[in-house]
């Protein structure tokens, strides 16, 4: 069984391990779902929470292939950044997906039959052996392979004919790498509604292949049909970073969006605080173990950044905190679409009540590469040599 130590030296010692074969190896076979995933890199619970950066895997990647000979592996840690890019475009989709979360959440009080059968797939009870096989490995792990995810939500979707948006909720109470952007857009995918029309449908055979006849699945539906959904707004504007102003009281905000403060904030400041680790903007309880690993991987930021001391404050703390410490800014890592965008942005009106103001710093590997995610991954995929040269030439700067 994966382990998943909450802290960045075992993300590290993770890296280490797998770069041998993030070259071929990875190319060839990072589709087999298989005991204790040898193949993929399992790294994405530490860079979903930027305990380790997407720049620092890439940066390590390069330094023992050419790009060329791990180009699977580049473009998979690309796809995380595509996902986001693309929300961070598109906010009101987040927003919908919310809006009709509830929506459904409030039907399961009344509808019996939907609400046995969202328990049945919860607890890995339906009688589809790989089905239930993954369900149970998440809840009892939080992970699972990212071809496994694409079946389970195909057959949520299409086979027991469950809303997408409870599946999703349940990847988010339950998986440790659970992002806003990837959940949410790759059940869309799966779907049909993210590119129009085109669904990812979950077959026995290939399952059988993928998991080397570990499961023979019965029953899969056999023609899935595409979801409906209303078109999505046009892209808004690329953020950027704010500056902070010179010369005022300032304290510096840790959240567990972006756990590698040392990287993008100097400590310069007397002060610094962390948000308290919540939920995923879910209506149910998050997983004891989600939270547990997202409180200790932020302690652990905490004490790299030189702030083990620091207080713990929920956002709706902030406004009041800063007015008994006289502080007139906080500086904090972007939170791109998702509950902490969210809370933050309650947060600032109540600052700014009391003229504090909020400079949120954006990563330049973000800036960089967000404007790229205006359409699908094949036209963004097109862009990686350039995002990566650019990169490679930031660091050597």
């Amino acid at each position: 069984m994966l382990r998943f130590e909450p802290t960045r030296t075992a993300a590290l010692e993770r890296l280490n391990d797998f770069l041998p074969k993030a070259g071929r190896d990875y190319a060839a076979k990072r589709n087999y779902d298989l005991p204790g995933h040898p193949h993929v890199s399992a790294l994405s619970p530490y860079i979903r929470h930027r305990a380790m950066t997407e720049a620092e895997v890439l940066e390590a990647t390069l330094a023992r292939f050419a790009p060329s000979t791990a180009e699977k592996f580049i473009q998979e840690v690309y796809w995380r950044t595509y996902w986001k890019g693309w929300l961070e475009l598109r906010p009101e989709v987040w927003d919908r997906y919310q809006h009709e979360l509830d929506e459904t959440v409030a039907i399961l009080d009344n509808d019996r039959s939907l609400r046995r059968a969202w328990k049945d797939a919860c607890d890995g009870e339906t009688g589809i052996d790989c089905f239930d096989y993954w369900a149970n490995q998440l809840t009892d792990t939080g992970y699972m392979h990212n071809h496994a995810r694409m079946w389970f939500a195909s057959i949520w979707i299409f086979t027991l004919r469950l809303p997408w948006v409870l599946g999703a909720d349940f990847f988010l109470r339950h998986l440790l790498d659970g992002d806003p952007a990837s959940n949410t857009l790759g059940w869309r995918w799966v779907g049909g509604i993210q590119t129009r029309g085109r669904v990812y449908a979950a077959k026995a055979d290939n399952i059988t292949r993928y998991t080397e006849g570990r499961f023979k699945p019965q029953g899969l539906e056999r023609d899935p049909q595409p979801l409906n959904d209303a078109p999505f707004d046009p892209p808004q504007a690329v953020p950027t970073t704010d500056p902070a102003a010179t010369g005022k009281r300032t304290a510096v905000l840790l959240h567990w969006e972006d756990l590698s403060p040392t990287t993008l904030m100097r400590r310069e400041h007397e002060h610094v605080v962390v948000l308290k680790p919540f939920g995923q903007g879910t209506p149910f309880d998050v997983s004891e173990r989600v939270l547990s690993f997202r409180t200790q991987l932020t302690e652990d930021a905490a004490k790299r950044y030189g702030a083990a001391n620091a207080p713990l404050l929920l956002s709706s703390d902030l406004a009041p905190w800063a007015e008994r410490h006289r502080i007139e800014q906080f500086v904090t890592a972007y939170a791109p679409v998702g509950p902490i965008a969210t809370e933050l942005a309650q947060a600032e009106r109540e600052l700014s009540k009391r003229d504090v103001t909020l400079k949120r710093q954006v990563r330049a590997f973000d800036s960089g590469a967000w404007p790229f995610a205006t359409k699908g991954f094949f036209k963004f995929k097109e862009k990686i040599p350039t995002l990566l040269k650019a990169h490679q030439s930031q660091s050597a700067a």
